[in-house]
């Protein structure tokens, strides 16, 4: 697993893809950072994180694109299932690839905080708070993505439908907020990304919260494998 994870990790900068992302991601915090903190004169971050949410659900297809789908076009797949390593571990070894670039992406929050403390007291515990809900967020989002870019050997379809499933995630509390029916509302409430990761932007952990962004990509990632499996004595 550690070598495919390598693997993974390499191409991500042997291509364009890695340092794309991450400049994007880099670029809209730093113009975040500088309207709600700089120009504002204050040293909250909040406005910053609020505002990452929206750009994450567009950058992560970005990165998970390719995992499967590049595979099944190249026809590398067939080398790579049949190899020592269980299907389990290629799944697991390309989400935690994923995971290390938006770690990568997330150390800009760091970065700011560091430039907040030249001029005032940032709230430290918001801050990693954020940075743990977005790790959070992004691997709901990413486990979601990688699914997604099983099923397909395109990558072009795999990022569009990443990007419309991931919209689509984002709009639940919109769709929550519009509907009479107390059942519905609650169920949407139930499985609503935006008011779990709220609480994160609050710097608020709490264990529910925690626990349901794992099930997601626990769950997700269950399911990318069994399509995985699937196609492999296909």
């Amino acid at each position: 697993m550690t070598a495919i994870l390598k693997r993974e990790l390499g191409a991500y900068f042997a291509s364009p893809i890695g340092y794309a992302v991450t400049a994007a991601f880099m670029f809209f915090s730093g113009m975040f950072f500088n309207y709600y903190c700089l120009v504002s004169g204050t040293s909250s971050m909040y406005g910053v994180f609020q505002g990452m949410f929206s750009i994450i659900l567009f950058l992560i297809p970005l990165i998970t694109m390719r995992s499967f789908a590049e595979e099944r076009r190249n026809k590398t797949d067939q080398i790579l299932y049949t190899s020592p390593v269980s299907i389990p571990s290629v799944v697991i070894a390309k989400y935690l690839s994923a995971m290390v670039l938006l770690l990568i992406c997330l150390s800009s929050y760091l970065i700011e905080g560091l430039v907040l403390s030249m001029f005032g007291s940032p709230d430290w515990s918001v801050i990693i708070g954020n940075i743990l809900g977005m790790l959070m967020l992004g691997s709901a989002f990413i486990s979601i993505n990688l699914l997604i870019s099983s099923l397909t050997e395109s990558v072009m379809v795999a990022a569009v439908f990443s990007f419309a499933v991931n919209y689509l995630i984002s709009l639940t509390d919109t769709v929550r907020a519009t509907v009479n029916w107390q059942l519905l509302s609650d169920t949407l409430g139930a499985v609503s990304f935006q008011m779990r990761y709220d609480n994160f932007e609050l710097g608020i952990i709490k264990l529910s919260d925690v626990v349901f962004f794992v099930t997601v990509t626990a769950l997700f990632l269950f399911l990318t494998d069994r399509v995985i499996e699937k196609k492999r004595w296909s």
